[in-house]
């Protein structure tokens, strides 16, 4: 990536952190997105997500629970796994071929989950804990290989399974992204040694995206069109990974 490209790509981390905060998450699998479409290095890709989504997820998290939708006994037996796990994806390093593979999946699994509309919200069922457990350990240990905070995938199967509803599912996913981040990039840090500069350039740009993002999407968005431009980013940037894999 070139120095004349750095603010086209803190433009699009605005925009990124403006629409994924919209719908409760932090924005990790978009930022990957536009940074393989910038040609950064997987290295500095997956440190410099888990940064920026430590950030959004901050505040997502913080205007999701002032509206009144978190639930604590809904949070944490996903969550309890979840956090080590995130720290010890984020340890390993995965080779650059799999880091691609692996990714480019889970962009396109999110660019999925866009496009499908949520059931009907009527009845909402507790959650068996014995489920809850080792799901949360899996999606824990996926952030933090991938750079991502899990939400992508714990959102849709709280709704899917009829756990939460949407609003709910959102503030639930904001905090479960906030904490397996933050593990996830101890975990990288500790096995690299190395902070990604980059991600501080981007830092006033998420922000700024992530407080917009949640405050509208916490209480007025209908979040459908979003999602849907959500997924068209998603498709390219999963395609250009697995094609380069």
């Amino acid at each position: 990536m070139t120095p004349e490209s750095l603010p086209y790509l803190a433009a699009a981390v605005c925009v990124v952190a403006f629409l994924y905060s919209s719908v409760g998450h932090a924005g990790a699998s978009g930022y990957i997105a536009v940074m393989t479409l910038f040609h950064m290095a997987p290295a500095e890709i997956k440190p410099a997500a888990l940064v920026l989504n430590i950030l959004v997820a901050s505040i997502t998290t913080w205007r999701f629970h002032r509206a009144g939708h978190f639930s604590w006994p809904l949070f944490w037996p996903f969550a309890l796994l979840a956090i080590p796990m995130a720290f010890v994806g984020g340890y390993l390093d995965l080779p650059t071929r799999g880091f691609k593979l692996l990714v480019g999946v889970v962009l396109w699994f999110s660019a999925i989950h866009f496009l499908i509309r949520p059931r009907d919200e009527t009845e909402v069922r507790s959650v068996p804990r014995s489920a809850a457990l080792p799901i949360g350990g899996g999606l824990g240990l996926l952030a933090g290989l991938t750079g991502t905070g899990g939400g992508i995938f714990l959102t849709p199967m709280l709704l899917m399974m009829r756990w939460a509803r949407a609003k709910q599912a959102a503030a639930v996913s904001a905090l479960f992204i906030l904490l397996n981040s933050c593990a996830g990039l101890l975990g990288n840090l500790g096995a690299t040694r190395r902070f990604p500069v980059l991600a501080l350039v981007l830092v006033g740009a998420a922000i700024a995206g992530g407080a917009a993002g949640a405050h509208f999407g916490s209480s007025r968005f209908n979040p459908v069109v979003i999602k849907r431009l959500l997924a068209v980013v998603l498709m390219i940037a999963g395609t250009k990974l697995l094609s380069g894999a």
